[in-house]
């Protein structure tokens, strides 16, 4: 790899990863987060007006995601990325300086909500413009490849959070974690945004915009792009339901789930998950690279079949026994499994549309799928264990999305195909 893609790649992998920490520690943190700023009658209803404002951010995603998307097909994809980070920086400074509901009241949480609604129209357009980015830049024989760095940035975002996770819960009392503690994972996403600044003003413009900016071909209405690209629209929101789920629910939610379900501690959950993560990290570019031989659509089938089998046998197993051993094996597979999904994903999604439309395509399904099956999986989730009392429902939800995704993989273009 030439030392200048090396340096635009690296770039959009740990701008990405910036950003995408900024919105998932939100998520780690949300039993300290409800206790704080969502005072109830009892725990479970903290919890699900917290996991209810996380969900919020989703929201926006898709008027962020079209916005944006938009923006990034006429203007550039760097421009689009510097303004996201921009707007990631002001939201995550708004957390990190919010009085909690005992110093002013309901104002506390609405500040969070604002919050909340900001991040999610930046993230609303940065999986697609960085997916764009990336998988344009590649040579022609190491999509996959590429294209799979844009899921080791979400992977070391959510490292990076259940990371700072486990310091917090681990070295600070709870008392220590109230006062002042929960604030640590926000100020450092804050200490690290003027790097995501500087990486994005060095990126170079893809060759791909530049040749459609030559030919003057990109200015296309979103009715235009729905028209022309109905399957790849559909696909891609199919093959982003199992993804997002799986995301949300393995990734994020594990830990409270462990913690309100399992009785784990707050330290022992964040553990399994940094070292999970390590795992999920580590396959997802090693089956990126496998895709550029065997094609992304055969990876995908086979990750999403993989993990509809394996996530009740394995969420039974640790709920009839909760022991440290069993929650770690169930985490390890589950994300070994994730990453032969997630490998090949981006790129897959990205082979559905043509390059003139594809930030503004990919953001409106893919911001879309996440809004709805996505941002509220934590709280869907709670709820649904919090009215059947049975834990079990956590892997429920899991595998109606990898069901959906093993059906949108059958009908998704292969990457010979793509336009």
């Amino acid at each position: 790899m030439p030392a200048s893609r090396q340096k635009q790649v690296a770039a959009a992998v740990l701008g990405n990863a910036l950003e995408w920490y900024d919105f998932v520690v939100f998520g780690f943190l949300s039993v300290i987060v409800a206790r704080l700023f969502f005072p109830a009658e009892n725990d479970y209803i903290a919890l699900l007006q917290t996991t209810a404002t996380f969900g919020v951010g989703f929201v926006m995603r898709p008027i962020g995601g079209i916005v944006m998307g938009a923006y990034a097909d006429r203007h550039g994809r760097k421009l689009a990325m510097q303004l996201i980070i921009a707007l990631m920086t002001v939201s995550l400074l708004i957390i990190a300086c919010a009085p909690t509901y005992a110093t002013i009241g309901v104002t506390a949480p609405l500040l969070i909500v604002f919050a909340r609604l900001v991040q999610g129209f930046a993230t609303g357009g940065q999986y697609a413009i960085a997916t764009s980015f990336l998988v344009e830049v590649a040579p022609p024989h190491r999509r996959g490849l590429y294209g799979s760095f844009q899921q080791v940035g979400q992977a070391l975002a959510a490292l990076g959070g259940a990371a700072a996770g486990m310091f917090v819960t681990t070295v600070l009392t709870e008392a220590q974690l109230d006062a002042w503690g929960w604030r640590l994972p926000f100020i450092v996403g804050l200490l690290i945004a003027p790097v995501g600044v500087y990486i994005a003003r060095n990126l170079e413009e893809t060759d791909a915009f530049v040749e459609l900016k030559k030919t003057n071909q990109l200015k296309v209405s979103l009715w235009t792009m729905l028209r022309a690209n109905l399957r790849g629209v559909l696909v891609t929101f199919g093959l982003v339901i199992c993804g997002t789920i799986a995301y949300y629910v393995i990734l994020i939610y594990m830990p409270t789930f462990a913690q309100k379900q399992l009785g784990f501690s707050s330290g022992d959950a964040f553990r399994v998950q940094v070292v999970a993560l390590v795992c999920l990290t580590a396959i997802i570019p090693v089956v990126g690279f496998l895709s550029d031989r065997i094609g992304q659509r055969a990876l995908l089938l086979m990750g999403a079949a993989a993990l509809l089998l394996a996530l009740y046998p394995l969420f039974e197993r640790v709920h009839a026994a909760p022991t440290f051993a069993n929650l770690l094996l169930l985490q390890v597979t589950l994300c070994s499994l994730m990453a032969i999904y997630f490998g090949p994903l981006a790129t897959a999604v990205a082979d559905q549309f043509p390059p003139g439309v594809r930030s503004t395509g990919l953001s409106l399904a893919y911001n879309l799928a996440v809004m709805l099956f996505g941002g509220f999986a934590q709280f869907i989730v709670t709820y649904l264990i919090g009215e059947t009392g049975n834990p079990l429902a956590a892997a429920y939800y899991v595998m109606f999305g990898a069901t959906v995704g093993v059906c949108a993989a059958w009908g998704a273009h292969s990457h010979r195909e793509a336009r």
